[in-house]
């Protein structure tokens, strides 16, 4: 049971880093290093729980997330390069991906996608109409009706994240019942 406890406190500390990392994207439109560390750590932490205790099914072979953190990497890589989205953008994306696994991969940037384009018309919006008075210097939305144009792409990530983490089974009684099995194959040996 300690390895679910270690594998949920691992989502949990995943999801509240992404919300972070959304929240400062929008505040300051920067997202820290250390919260893409945080969240490759706790990847870490989760998938060495999983493989020594010998559970299949719960994550994807370690490859398999290899592959998907080096496509997002050279993705948003190539993004970068072209000032669509800042480094930290590109490093943020990458350590989400190394949860999600390369099955799951489409998805992952297929909604980080369509919500960075959404965050796109919302700043076309912003930038036309002016809609707020006095936001707080340095935010996007104040960014943004200064006349930069800018997207916090750390809220594209965080729910492109989400979004993959469902597909994965993360949430699922079909991930929770590999580790209640487990444990019943633990009691009975």
């Amino acid at each position: 049971m300690i390895v679910l406890i270690i594998f949920l406190m691992c989502i949990f500390i995943t999801l509240l880093v992404g919300g972070a990392a959304a929240l400062s994207d929008f505040r300051t439109m920067t997202i820290p290093n250390m919260y893409s560390v945080y969240v490759m750590a706790a990847f870490a932490v989760a998938y060495a729980g999983v493989w020594l205790s010998g559970l299949d099914g719960v994550f994807a072979p370690f490859l398999s997330h290899i592959i998907s953190a080096v496509v997002t990497f050279l993705v948003t890589f190539v993004l970068f390069g072209l000032k669509v989205i800042g480094a930290g953008d590109s490093k943020f994306a990458t350590a989400c991906a190394f949860w999600i696994g390369a099955k799951f991969l489409p998805i992952y940037l297929f909604y980080m996608t369509l919500f960075g384009g959404l965050l796109g018309a919302v700043a076309l919006y912003i930038k036309k109409k002016k809609p707020f008075e006095n936001p707080v210097e340095g935010s996007w939305i104040a960014q943004v009706q200064g006349g930069k144009d800018k997207v916090p792409y750390g809220i594209a990530i965080s729910f492109g994240m989400v979004i993959a983490f469902l597909y994965a089974g993360y949430f699922s009684a079909d991930v929770l019942s590999i580790f209640v099995a487990a444990q019943g194959a633990g009691a009975s040996s």
